[in-house]
């Protein structure tokens, strides 16, 4: 394995139970192996139950069976904002979210209602869209004290008009897209100014249940996967990672350390691409398909 590597680690917080539960034992892991990373957090209702209506689309069963739906988020959880009302996440728990920028780690947006974004952005109005990232940003705000620097959109939904949102709240940088090296977005013609670092390596749900990946396996693949000459981001979930396979991720972070890998907040990469942007490309982003999840999501695509 060559040497120098890096690995970025992101932990998007998509349910109230990620936040109460995964989230403080993800930090006192990360405490364990003296590791720094980037936690974006959904900040308004948890919703999950209305994502039932995603039935429809193609390969949702097979993820379903694959990674164990019901068990990794809980039946509670899976009948928020249907039976009951969802629970405020950013009202319940901004306590849990300031102790994780208090133990050294990168905080950021993942979203206001994660539902409502991943399942309707594509359908949105720009008022809409404004409107939705604004309530996100109003909360992290009230929360932490001070503006959001990053964000990352929740099922890797992104168009134009989230762009633009981005561009107008001066981010530092956004995570939104699957791709394999940084880049300035364009959408619908036009080249937007809030830097994309996209998530380069699979993740976790992707790769669990499917025959070629056994659980013994998942370590060494991760590690096979690992470049030197580009960064490497890998999506991480509170509720998968910090809950149902917290024993797996304790162990591969056992093993980036033994193989001498720095783990790193996506900041980290971002401050050092900053130092010259001209050398960053433009890119598409556009939607298509990553093997093993369902639906479409945005993705980097370069000349």
């Amino acid at each position: 394995m060559p040497k120098g590597l890096r690995l970025a680690i992101k932990i998007d917080v998509d349910t109230e139970r990620g936040t109460r539960v995964g989230v403080p034992a993800l930090v006192a892991l990360f405490r364990e192996h003296g590791v720094r990373a980037t936690f974006l957090f959904s900040l308004g209702p948890d919703n999950t139950g209305r994502a039932l209506r995603r039935i429809f689309r193609p390969g949702f069963f097979k993820k379903v069976s694959r990674t164990n739906v019901v068990g990794t988020y809980g039946v509670r959880t899976l009948l928020n904002g249907v039976l009951w009302p969802g629970p405020h996440i950013g009202k319940r728990h901004a306590d849990t979210l300031r102790a994780v920028r208090a133990a050294g780690h990168e905080v950021g947006i993942h979203c206001y209602d994660h539902i409502r974004w991943q399942d309707s952005l594509a359908t949105m109005s720009p008022d809409q869209v404004f409107a939705e990232f604004g309530k996100a940003c109003g909360e992290f705000e009230r929360i932490f004290g001070a503006s959001a620097r990053t964000a990352g959109a929740a099922g890797w939904q992104a168009n134009a008009l989230s762009l633009a949102a981005y561009d107008v709240a001066g981010l530092d940088y956004g995570s939104d897209a699957r791709g394999t090296h940084p880049f300035f977005p364009r959408a619908n013609g036009t080249v937007f100014k809030t830097l994309q670092i996209p998530t380069t390596l699979p993740t976790l749900d992707e790769l669990l249940g499917r025959p070629e990946y056994p659980d013994s396996k998942l370590t060494g693949h991760y590690l096979s996967l690992l470049r030197g000459d580009r960064p490497n981001v890998l999506t991480a979930h509170a509720e998968l990672e910090g809950m149902a396979k917290i024993a797996w991720f304790r162990a591969f972070l056992a093993a980036l350390k033994e193989k001498g890998v720095e783990v790193v907040p996506t900041a980290t990469i971002a401050a050092e691409l900053q130092q010259n942007p001209g050398n960053i490309p433009v890119c598409d982003l556009a939607d298509g398909e990553v093997d093993g999840r369902s639906g479409t999501l945005a993705v980097q695509r370069c000349p």
